[in-house]
């Protein structure tokens, strides 16, 4: 479910931007004004306010204990996303490609903005999330196989020399020497220090994801802000297009 839904919501992003290029070769000046148009801008301004409600139930405890029996966080985490793409979309449409207002384009980059941060900060962050549980569990894996072959090796002091137990895990895995040949014994060390450099190289490609993950999350922050400017925008739009248009028809 999660994989299709992240499909779905993918090609929907790359449709949106599609769409925004198409600025570059169709221009319709009148179709934001249109029937048609302004269809698309009630519709897209409808779809923006939607999103709102999953934001308000999650950061409001008692709207969340009133509203969750009835519908999860996760079918409102749904909606939050779908919602959040198709009103790009259908924003993008209702302009006609007529970028000339410094409004209009502030809305349509506010609205493309939200947009990707959204994706990004959804499927990214999770995916870093998930990666770096794996690693955990490779490292924590390692180290219990490698408890087991310290052990083996302690047991004969004949065939390999392990530093004292108070020295750190890297100097401790690093510092195995093979001294004899014996057959049951031979591999142990070699495959002992090749354990160290695995638990090397997973602790750091730990700590760059959690460095990755530490950005997404600023980036995630930075969303919720960049979508209060978004709201402020709309009014904004919505409120000359009511003054210095459908006023006029009354």
């Amino acid at each position: 479910m999660q994989e299709r839904q992240k499909l779905v919501v993918s090609a929907l992003i790359v449709l949106m931007l599609v769409l925004t290029m198409g600025f570059f070769v169709h221009r319709d000046p009148r179709f934001a004004g249109s029937l048609a148009g302004g269809l698309l801008g009630i519709s897209a301004a409808s779809l923006m306010l939607v999103p709102l409600m999953y934001l308000f139930v999650k950061r409001i405890p008692w709207l969340k204990k009133r509203i969750t029996p009835h519908i999860s966080m996760r079918t409102l985490l749904t909606i939050h996303i779908y919602t959040g793409v198709l009103a790009p979309i259908l924003g993008v449409l209702h302009t006609g490609h007529k970028f000339q207002s410094a409004l209009g384009i502030a809305l349509t980059l506010m609205m493309l903005i939200v947009a990707i941060s959204g994706y990004v900060g959804r499927y990214l962050l999770g995916r870093l999330s998930t990666d770096i549980r794996q690693m955990r569990a490779d490292r924590d894996e390692l180290l219990a196989e490698y408890t087991l072959i310290s052990e083996k090796l302690q047991a004969h002091p004949d065939s390999a020399t392990v530093v004292r137990r108070g020295a750190s895990l890297r100097g401790r895995l690093a510092s195995l020497v093979l001294v004899g040949k014996t057959d049951g014994l031979l591999r142990a060390p070699a495959q002992a220090l090749r354990i160290a450099e695995s638990v090397s190289d997973l602790e750091l490609a730990i700590r760059t994801h959690g460095t990755a993950r530490a950005v997404f999350t600023r980036w995630l922050t930075c969303h919720i802000i960049i979508a209060i400017v978004l709201y402020a925008l709309l009014f904004v739009h919505i409120w000359s297009a009511w003054y210095f248009g459908i006023r006029w028809l009354q």
